[in-house]
């Protein structure tokens, strides 16, 4: 008997949906959910049934549990205090295709094997666990909902591409219930990562490799202007310069160093030089704009940003129009008021305006932890 199937986003009634599922690992049952990576079967794994159900699921060969979480701040009920290292790892790599192995003590262990009524071997292999967020409202939707520990096992031998009739009869009846959401992002498995103390080691290269991890944990600034042509990359060329003296490396030596400056403009049109006079100021402090090609805000460089300084409160406000949940990382760059707009002005008032943006910029990246 094939396992029951649920169009989830063409059903009419998400929440409902959502809600049967919450129900069925609650009583110890096993949804397929979706992920960005793979389809998979879950089980709240505090719940003894539904522990015995995914490890025949998978196949029982002892091995821990590697248990999903809603959101990111979840992990803390596993893992108590981490260093900044980790907490940068997490806040930058979650939600996303990657599982991350971290240390925890034996006290912690025990303690959270207890809290939840499970051995310790379901959720620690050699001290270590593994956690995943993934990148699926579903996912994080079905797990919020539950109480305690959930885990996936990767579901049928298909791969992401898969229809959901032909896995329902590959399961039989081992699933209570499939939501089929589609297929899933990418076509490769999740990225497993094991967390040190001050650096990461690949253990499974998947969606991202070494070199996409590198780009993803970077510090990246970035100042937001209207136009692009003039207070945004000046700002962005000074930057450079504040931090490449503050770190005592060459300016081409700071992406190395694991911190990435950047600007856009809320109305910008790509591909436009800097202002003459903008590139005439900045020669004065030893900078080259010459090079300088405008690019328009988006979504995806607000996302990629931790810091976010723009020119005025306008442009704040355009940042939070595109991403509501950047307001925690945007603000204006004069703690004063707006930075008014020099198109149209002589050289010496963009010379003016260097010298204010470099004092400005260097007060507030004073006021900031960078790595």
């Amino acid at each position: 008997m094939a396992s029951p199937i649920v169009s989830i986003f063409a059903s009419g009634d998400y929440d409902a949906h959502v809600r049967r599922g919450i129900e069925v690992l609650r009583g110890g049952g096993v949804a397929v959910l979706p992920t960005e990576t793979v389809y998979g079967a879950a089980a709240a794994i505090a719940h003894p049934e539904g522990r015995r159900r995914l490890s025949a699921f998978r196949g029982d060969d002892g091995r821990p549990f590697t248990v999903h979480l809603a959101r990111p701040s979840d992990s803390e009920q596993y893992l108590g205090e981490v260093n900044d290292y980790a907490r940068r790892i997490i806040r930058k790599l979650w939600p996303g295709p990657v599982a991350l192995v971290f240390d925890v003590p034996e006290a912690r262990r025990k303690e959270v094997a207890r809290q939840w009524g499970v051995a310790e071997g379901d959720l620690f292999d050699a001290g270590g666990i593994t956690l995943r967020c993934p990148d699926h409202i579903v996912a994080s939707d079905v797990i919020g909902g539950v109480d305690g520990p959930v885990a996936l096992a990767r579901s049928g031998s298909s791969s992401a591409a898969w229809s959901a009739q032909e896995l329902a009869e590959e399961l039989g009846d081992k699933a209570d219930l499939i939501f089929d959401a589609g297929p899933c992002k990418y076509s490769k498995p999740s990225t497993i990562i094991k967390v040190g103390s001050d650096k990461y080691e690949i253990v499974r290269q998947g969606v991202y490799d070494e070199r996409i991890i590198d780009r993803l944990l970077r510090t990246t600034i970035l100042f937001v202007c209207s136009g692009n042509t003039c207070r945004s990359p000046m700002s962005e060329a000074i930057a450079r310069s504040v931090l490449a003296e503050k770190l005592r490396v060459p300016e081409p030596e700071l992406e190395k160093k694991g911190i990435n400056v950047m600007s856009a403009g809320s109305f910008a049109m790509p591909g436009a030089r800097a202002t003459p006079q903008a590139v005439e100021a900045l020669r004065g402090m030893g900078l080259d704009l010459s090079g300088h090609r405008s690019r328009p805000l988006t979504v995806e460089l607000i996302h990629q940003a931790d810091l976010i300084f723009t020119m005025s409160r306008n442009h704040a406000m355009a940042v939070t129009a595109l991403v509501p949940a950047a307001s925690e990382k945007v603000m204006t760059l004069d703690p004063g008021g707006d930075i008014d707009d020099p198109i149209g002005g002589d050289t010496s008032l963009y010379r003016n305006l260097a010298g204010n943006l470099r004092k400005l910029i260097e007060r507030r990246l004073g006021e900031q932890t960078l790595p």
